[in-house]
């Protein structure tokens, strides 16, 4: 591979890859399946592709073409050399808004073309769910669809012209009439009319095997339109000509409830008759909460369009009660109805976990019937999974017939995968049965491609093998895939990974305890993958600042699953490439709840880091900023932080510093609290304890709080921004909220005070994690852990309550503490004793109404907030307090020690100027920057010479200035 390398190298002006880390980003896709490649190669243009054909014909190197790398059924997976369109070759060349038309680019993504036609009330047909990274190219080449099928067909429908390169080098533009064709092709289909009119099934959703029929003369001889889900096998693609189609002026959404997903397989086929936009279907078990989703066990989504949003609501109205259905409701607010659609969006990724957390696959995740035996069709695949004890749940394009499902295969054992097999050969014929296809989007790929004779009969599928070989005579195009296929219980990318756990630092207790398991949770939909925030999500902040696969929450675990293959990555958890793959994760844990299938890649990378550095020198950031609880209450307890303040703010001192610290130069030392915030809680209580024994004398009786809660001195509030806790005292205080100091010893004990092991765990240092944990649980035994005699609490009210003011604190606390220290019951009480500020007043002070404000926020929702807390009770507080307007997602950047480690603070800066700085630039004057946690406030300081300010600095500046106004 060495010659073949070298040789594309000097061909090609686009990037080649033959490292470790290039071949380990696309051994898979988001199939069962895995492949190595020799190599990977992102052409600049055409010239590029067709060097890349000409150097691996020489070769007999196989080639490729991959898109976003979202198929479902193994065919964007190779042994030769892989095409990544998507690095250069991802522009929309033009729109033509007289023609409805656009040229493009194989490797453009379709939200991108979609946003450059909405200006002209213009869109895209098809949609897939995974719209917001798929590519056009890949979209042409699988023929997908999407919910709006129904309405604007497949892509199939919206293709005019293509212009392709062949195998041998031969450039075509492919269109109607023979455009295009190579030679042969049309004496092929002149011998074959009687074959090519009677062997396909006619049905909306047909996308298995070649698309010959588009050759017949009454269908216009339509070459681009049968090169359409192809799959990369009969040519690489270059550019495209597509159609766009009028995008209604206003929309309206039916959610119609069924009692089970066959009664509302039923209904779908007869409320086309209404002409919908889309007729969705899934069931409950895919729901994570039904909030908002009428009363029923299956749910049809019909979306009608119209001129005016009162003509697509009469529409939608007219829908539900035309249907048969057990509720209804029409959504015509957009917010709403995006908030709708993301349910069935996120299908695709949640449907790969059981209702139990069990593992589902795809393999038959979108076989096709006609619409009108859909239900029966269902009845009869409900009765095939019964009999193979098998479990999944359908979900799709109901007004299609096209059925998605994850089912709970074996695929680790060899038993496993031989009823995998079987199970597949007999859906197979029960979909023939019905006059299906084994494909109605994703196309054939390895997962079904050896069971086409099935559905089609020998020799058609001997047809289709002449017509690769008049494209394709030296099979160098994505060999294996639709003829001559490779078995499809081969290549499966579960047989490399180790079949025994391996000893790991957490619990995981959502896979068992076992790391591989965890890794198995990315499948490959590349949410993470999105170019943009959508509304409040955070995943992947790292991707979007450099565009880079390895920067995504999908490319790590790409590489975490080869190391654990060991056939790639080949040094274990000592991997140089993971490592790199994981530096730039910025740990903001949005993974863990914006991917569809929960992958955390925070822990992930905080166990590897466990692993990596064990016996051995860490980077010395890990020393600084990794152990900053320790350094900072060595200050605290020598009561020299006004030295280190003056220290550095000398620039030649922070300089060294900084360079010592692995900390980067572009970062200004925060300045330390010269009273931390303990200190003041003891000074005020000593205080207090002083007027309360003077109060007798004078006839007063001191007020005695309803109820008590205990305030966390996080590393953060203690030593950074103790003005947070103060304020947090006073506003809790005004609640009737008595707030209680923690537990102590007397410094220098290690374990003198509580504290969550944040940095410790951000930097993998889990063994000092667990070590600072359980002195924390040692502190607080006597809080957390009840006599053995004690009864539990039945509600909950007489549990302590520890209000944790930073809101990454709080979610070290609520999920990383349980998770490795599970054995420790301590560790779940505490967790669940854990309150941010809002949740405190909520459930302490539900009577209390906070001052009013009347005044415009901004900022940005905490990341750990949003993927581990939750914001539910800081939004109602907001209300109460008269404070509008919405928090962006996204990321700060800084992210605790990441913004300040040297080598990211352009990253860092990167993050930040998505959306934070942006939102606060933007803002009226007078607006409420919030911003709760430690990181935020920093980054907005730095970067934008803003002073952010946590919610209860807000509420107790009004506090304080409506008792001076009395």
């Amino acid at each position: 591979m060495v010659d073949l390398e070298a040789e594309l190298r000097r061909a090609v002006r686009g990037e080649v890859g033959f490292d470790v880390t290039s071949r380990a980003l696309v051994t898979m896709d988001a199939s069962n399946y895995r492949r190595v490649p020799a190599g990977v190669v992102a052409p600049r243009d055409a010239d590029d592709v067709a060097a890349v054909l000409e150097v691996c014909r020489a070769h007999g190197v196989p080639v490729v073409a991959r898109g976003g790398g979202t198929s479902i059924a193994g065919q964007a997976t190779g042994t030769g050399v892989v095409l990544d369109f998507t690095r250069h070759m991802n522009r929309l060349i033009g729109l033509d808004p007289a023609t409805r038309t656009a040229v493009v680019q194989p490797g453009l993504v379709l939200d991108r073309l979609q946003e450059a036609a909405a200006p002209h009330g213009l869109r895209f047909g098809p949609d897939p769910s995974t719209h917001s990274r798929c590519t056009l190219g890949g979209m042409i080449g699988n023929n997908s669809c999407g919910s709006h099928s129904v309405a604007w067909g497949t892509t199939a429908d919206s293709v005019r012209e293509l212009d392709v390169i062949t195998a041998r080098g031969g450039r075509l533009r492919l269109g109607q009439d023979w455009a295009g064709a190579p030679r042969g092709l049309r004496e092929l289909a002149a011998g074959e009319l009687a074959r090519l009119r009677t062997g396909f099934p006619d049905l909306p959703r047909r996308i298995s095997g070649y698309a010959l029929d588009a050759l017949l003369p009454e269908r216009g001889a339509d070459v681009a339109r049968a090169f359409c889900g192809s799959e990369g096998t009969l040519g690489i693609l270059t550019e495209a000509t597509v159609g766009l189609v009028a995008a209604p002026r206003a929309r309206a959404l039916a959610v119609l409830g069924y009692a089970d997903e066959s009664a509302a397989a039923e209904a779908a086929a007869g409320l086309l008759a209404a002409a919908p936009l889309t007729v969705e279907g899934m069931a409950a078990d895919l729901v994570r909460s039904p909030a908002g989703l009428p009363r029923g066990g299956a749910w049809l989504f019909v979306e009608t369009g119209g001129e005016s949003a009162a003509q697509a609501r009469a529409r939608a109205e007219s829908v539900v009660r035309a249907a048969d259905a057990l509720d209804g409701l029409v959504v015509t607010d957009p917010a709403g109805q995006r908030a709708l659609w993301r349910i069935r969006e996120d299908a695709s990724g949640t449907a790969t976990r059981m209702p139990d957390g069990s593992e589902a696959w795809p393999g038959w995740e979108d076989c096709a019937v006609p619409p009108a035996r859909l239900g029966a069709y269902l009845r009869d695949f409900r009765r095939l999974l019964a009999e193979h004890a098998l479990r999944g749940t359908p979900y799709g394009h109901f007004g299609d017939g096209c059925i998605h499902v994850r089912i709970d295969f074996d695929l680790l054992g060899a038993a496993g995968v031989a009823r995998f097999r079987r199970f597949s050969q007999e859906l197979a014929d029960l979909v023939v049965a019905h006059g299906g296809s084994l494909s109605g989007e994703h196309g054939d790929g390895q997962a079904r491609a050896e069971l086409l004779p099935r559905m089609y009969g020998t020799e058609m599928v001997a047809l289709f093998e002449r017509a690769k070989g008049i494209w394709d005579p030296d099979d160098l195009l994505n060999p294996g895939m639709l003829v001559r296929p490779a078995p499809l219980d081969s290549n499966l990318r579960f047989a490399v990974l180790p079949r025994e756990p391996l000893p790991v630092a957490f619990a995981y207790p959502a896979d068992n305890g076992d790391f591989s398991a965890a890794v198995r949770r990315c499948v490959g939909v590349a949410k993470c993958r999105t170019a943009e925030v959508s509304g409040t999500s955070v995943m992947c902040p790292s991707f979007r600042a450099t565009g880079e696969e390895e920067h995504s929450t999908r490319g790590r675990a790409r590489l975490l699953h080869e190391m654990l293959a060991g056939e790639l990555v080949t040094d274990g958890w000592r991997s140089a490439e993971v490592r790199d793959a994981l530096d730039l994760c910025l740990s903001c844990k949005g993974c863990r709840s914006d991917c569809p299938v929960g992958v955390d890649m925070a822990t992930y990378k905080a166990e590897f880091l466990h692993h990596h550095y064990a016996g051995r020198r860490r980077p010395r950031s890990h020393y600084s900023m990794g152990r900053l609880p320790r350094w900072l209450r060595l200050v605290a307890g020598t009561r020299t932080a006004g030295l280190v303040n003056a220290l550095t703010a000398v620039r030649p001192f922070a300089a060294l510093a900084a360079r010592v610290g692995g900390i980067a130069p572009e970062r200004a030392f925060p300045r330390l609290a010269r009273e931390p915030f303990s200190r003041w809680l003891r000074r005020r209580r000593r205080g207090r304890l002083r007027d309360r024994v003077a109060q007798p004398r004078a006839g007063r009786r001191p007020k005695v709080p309803a109820r008590t809660a205990f305030l966390w001195p996080d590393t953060f509030t203690e030593h950074l921004s103790p003005s947070v806790g103060r304020a947090a005292v006073r506003v809790l205080e005004a609640a009737g909220v008595g707030v209680a100091e923690l537990p102590t010893r007397p410094w220098p004990f290690r374990a003198s005070r509580v504290c969550c092991g944040l940095t410790y765990l951000s930097t993998g240092q889990l063994d000092q994690a667990r070590a600072v944990l359980r002195g924390t649980l040692d502190l607080l035994s006597p809080l957390v852990l009840p006599e053995p005699a004690d009864p539990e609490p039945a509600d909950g009210e007489d549990a302590p309550v520890f209000v944790v003011l930073e809101p990454s604190c709080a979610a070290a606390l609520r999920t990383d503490l349980p998770e490795l220290l599970p054995d420790d019951p301590r560790a779940a009480r505490l967790a669940a004793s854990v309150v941010t500020f809002a949740e405190a007043l909520q459930r302490l002070a539900p009577e209390w109404a906070p001052p009013r404000l009347d005044r415009r926020v901004t900022g940005q929702t905490h990341c750990h907030q949003h993927a581990v807390l939750g914001d539910t009770a800081d939004r109602r507080l907001r209300e109460a307090a008269a404070l509008t307007g919405d928090l962006v997602g996204g990321c700060c950047g800084l992210a605790g020690n990441f913004g300040f480690e040297q080598g990211h603070f352009e990253v860092s800066k990167a993050c930040a100027q998505e959306q934070l700085l942006p939102a606060v630039a933007g803002a009226p004057r007078g607006t409420v920057v919030l911003a709760d946690g430690f990181s935020c406030r920093t980054q907005l300081e730095q970067l934008a010479g803003v002073r952010g300010r946590h919610l209860a600095e807000v509420l107790a500046e009004a506090l304080e200035a409506g008792e001076d106004g009395k």
